[in-house]
């Protein structure tokens, strides 16, 4: 419980460390060099790399983080502080605030232009020139709800499960996917082992976070019964498993229709706003925060 704590309030506190200094930024490098190297060969092989590369790196990267677990929890309350920021260095809820704050202030100011690159930069990966300040707004809002599984429940709960090596595990996977799980080009192949194991490892989160997301609407003020009736409805409307689930659930919550052009279209009502932004952060912000105590009272039942 003490490391989980200490990480949370190191997340509060401090938030992430420059890229430089940051192991998840060095894995990100890593598995650029691997698609730089991946051989331009079948489908079938593509992916047979794709996979092995994948289990090689997670190996590497687990054994790494087990060991330095291990070798710094020797060195009393110092190593315990290390062992914390190894952890942080898997979530971020911080994080993920600043940069949906930092698209909402841009849109604020009518700085559209700005907007895009900022959300095209921090918070999602489609093409983001041609938004219109609506569509900026929408993409903010269902990255900061199905941000809620990737970059706080999933990673404390597989903590949880399996220590700090667990919790770098998923975010080894789930960065894996974040740069290989396209279905373009060769990235459909290569990226295919990462996608599946992905959607393994965030089938179960998900559903808490979208579960969480109703609890939050509620404590939040904003409508819980409409958020579990199209959470429900409307979750299996997007290509992936588990995005649905948060991202439905905080359409519902906020009264608002969520739209992907081409690719879904989630809630009704009207489109989203810079005002939606911040309803959509006090939404996740509770729901946050409920999943964090059940987290912290779990890790204290458990020790």
């Amino acid at each position: 419980m003490s490391v989980l704590l200490l990480a949370l309030l190191l997340d509060v506190l401090v938030g992430d460390p420059p890229n430089r200094w940051h192991p998840v930024a060095w894995t990100g490098r890593l598995i650029a060099w691997g698609r730089r190297v991946a051989p331009r060969a079948s489908p079938f092989r593509l992916t047979a790399y794709g996979g092995g590369f994948l289990c090689g790196t997670l190996a590497a990267v687990v054994a790494t983080v087990a060991a330095a677990s291990w070798a710094v929890r020797l060195c009393g309350w110092p190593g315990l502080l290390l062992d914390a920021a190894l952890l942080k260095c898997t979530f971020s809820l911080r994080g993920l605030l600043t940069a949906a704050r930092g698209v909402r202030e841009l849109l604020a100011a009518e700085n559209l232009p700005g907007a895009r690159e900022r959300v095209g930069r921090d918070l999602v990966s489609r093409p983001t020139a041609v938004l219109d300040s609506e569509q900026v707004a929408s993409a903010t809002v269902e990255s900061v709800a199905e941000n809620l599984t990737d970059s706080v429940v999933a990673p404390i709960l597989f903590f949880l499960l399996l220590g700090v090596p667990g919790a770098w595990a998923y975010r080894l996977v789930n960065t894996v996917d974040s740069m290989w799980g396209y279905r373009e080009g060769e990235l459909e192949y290569l990226g295919k082992p990462a996608a599946r194991l992905d959607d393994l490892l965030n089938w179960i989160p998900s559903r808490l976070a979208g579960f969480g997301i109703v609890l939050g609407a509620l404590l939040a003020g904003e409508s819980a019964a409409n958020a579990w009736r199209t959470m429900w409805r409307e979750h299996g409307r997007t290509a992936s498993p588990n995005a649905g689930w948060t991202m439905a659930a905080m359409a519902g919550a906020l009264g608002v229709a969520l739209e992907k052009p081409g690719a879904y279209r989630l809630g009704s009502g009207a489109s989203p706003t810079v005002e939606t932004i911040d309803r959509a952060i006090r939404v996740m912000v509770s729901a946050g925060a409920l999943a964090v105590a059940a987290f912290l009272v779990i890790a204290a039942w458990l020790t």
